[in-house]
C-alpha cells in the first residue's frame, strides 16, 4: 500500500473523502494527506463541519473531487 493511503499524522487509512476534502481545503497538489479528524484539528473545526462541506460539494455537482 502506498504511503499516500495513510494519514501523515496518525497513520490511519484514508478514504476518498479524506483525500478529496484535504485537496479542496489545503492543496490540490498535495501528495500526503490528513484524515478528516486530523484535518479538522488542524483547521480548528469539527469533523462534522468537514462532512457537511463534503455533502454540499457532492450535492452541488460542481466539484470534480466529490462526484
Amino acid at each position: 500500500m502506498s504511503e499516500s493511503n495513510k494519514c501523515y499524522k496518525c497513520e490511519g487509512t484514508l478514504t476518498w473523502d479524506d483525500i478529496g476534502i484535504y485537496m479542496k481545503m489545503v492543496s490540490r497538489d498535495a501528495r500526503e494527506f490528513l484524515c478528516m479528524d486530523c484535518l479538522a484539528e488542524k483547521l480548528g473545526c469539527q469533523r462534522t463541519d468537514l462532512e457537511k462541506r463534503i455533502k454540499y460539494f457532492r450535492e452541488s455537482g460542481n466539484c470534480t473531487l466529490f462526484r
